[in-house]
């Protein structure tokens, strides 16, 4: 529990809805603090001007509503993918990826204002809790971490609607019964879970998908698409330069027309327990599957099979919070260094569901037609194959004499 007379002011994390502004509301109660609101902006496909309105009506004076979507892409989301980062061999972290850049902000603005304290939403059950906290003490150690939902008494949806009834929240009428399922989107995907989904036995009912048609309502004709890389960095589509933020939206709506990016998912949280997750990440998945196919033609085998061994643990690390973890800076410069090399342009046929590259082409290019033609060529003696395989046959050579004296 929060020493309540040690906070002062502190940075709310607010989407403008019922959870976060029964939780504005409560911490003005609660410990009798001056609340400032920040909402970011990350593509999650909402209407962000109600939640001024909101926060002025509960009595908020400073409002920061940003618009972070190319700071995301960029700076967060375009690194990781560098790593084909990965959880659980499947899940492309959308929901991990974007919790440190609205920690940084949360703490920047709390700096700016002289707030002693922050404060999120997240449950005690989940992941988020985790990663908020984990990038708050690690830009900040000194700051009050205050978390509604490991202190007060609204355990129910029942006591949730009683005090914003009792406060003046206004509750929209889709709020009043029970949500069939929640759901935290940004540019990069949707994540939905809880209520109607928490059976892992039962199919995941068509409407809960929001950014892709199904596979089978796709079109019958594939769509083809360029993609341009630099330094690792998709940069173009068709020959069409574009922001990062721009980029990753085309890749989501050409994802999304043709059914690919699903994701029925039971992972492991880092609290412990299973949970079953309904992903769409359209533009994602196109963008892994381009991602490494320039890198298929411009690193070599070493560095690639390093990159592949390091890349579970970098996953991992982003999925438990630790994106401002030395080790996860380390393991970024190593990704980073490889990826000077990576520059080039693929095509993919997207069809029904999936993602397939068909052409990859780079000016940087390790492949030699040379080398592979199974015609006549002058540059691959295939007698030198002998003595490489009898020296790397040594070993087992030795083994098998002597396991066979034993």
């Amino acid at each position: 529990m929060t020493d309540h007379a040690n906070v002062k002011k502190v940075v709310l994390a607010y989407s403008g809805g019922l959870d976060t502004s029964i939780i504005l509301k409560w911490l003005q109660i609660t410990y009798d603090c001056e609340v400032v609101t920040f909402t970011a902006d990350l593509g999650q496909g909402e209407e962000l001007e109600p939640a001024r309105k909101k926060a002025e009506m509960l009595g908020i004076k400073d409002i920061y509503i940003e618009d972070l979507r190319e700071e995301f892409v960029r700076d967060f989301v375009f690194p990781m993918f560098r790593a084909n980062a990965v959880y659980e061999g499947v899940y492309l972290l959308g929901t991990s990826i974007a919790r440190p850049l609205i920690a940084k902000r949360q703490i920047e603005i709390a700096a700016e204002t002289g707030a002693d304290a922050v404060c999120h939403g997240a449950t005690g059950k989940g992941n988020d809790q985790v990663r908020f906290e984990l990038g708050y003490y690690a830009l900040n150690p000194d700051i009050t971490v205050i978390a509604p939902w490991r202190e007060w008494d609204l355990t129910s949806r029942t006591r949730l609607i009683d005090f914003a009834e009792k406060h003046q929240i206004p509750i929209a009428k889709d709020k009043r019964g029970e949500a069939p399922f929640s759901v935290d989107a940004n540019l990069l995907h949707t994540s939905s879970e809880g209520k109607a989904l928490e059976d892992p036995g039962e199919e995941c009912p068509d409407y809960v998908y929001q950014r892709s048609v199904s596979p089978e309502d796709a079109p019958d004709k594939a769509t083809y698409v360029e993609i341009g890389f630099e330094r690792g960095d998709a940069v173009s589509i068709d020959g069409v330069a574009m922001s990062p933020a721009t980029l990753l939206t085309r890749l989501n709506e050409l994802g999304g027309a043709n059914g690919i990016g699903r994701l029925d998912l039971v992972e492991n949280r880092y609290v412990g327990m299973k949970s079953r997750g309904i992903y769409e990440t359209p533009g994602g998945t196109i963008l892994l599957v381009a991602h490494r196919g320039i890198e298929s033609i411009t690193l070599d085998g070493g560095t690639l099979h390093l990159k592949d061994e390091l890349m579970p643990r970098y996953a991992e690390l982003l999925y438990n919070g630790f994106w401002f973890a030395p080790e996860r800076e380390m393991i970024q410069a190593a990704i980073d260094k490889a990826s000077e090399v990576v520059s080039g342009t693929v095509r993919l046929k997207l069809y029904k569901g999936s993602a397939t590259v068909v052409g990859r082409t780079s000016p940087n290019s390790l492949y030699s037609m040379e080398h592979v033609t199974f015609e006549e060529d002058s540059v691959y003696d295939q007698r030198d194959a002998e003595g490489f395989i009898k020296l790397n046959a040594l070993r087992l050579r030795l083994l098998n004499r002597r396991n066979a004296r034993l």
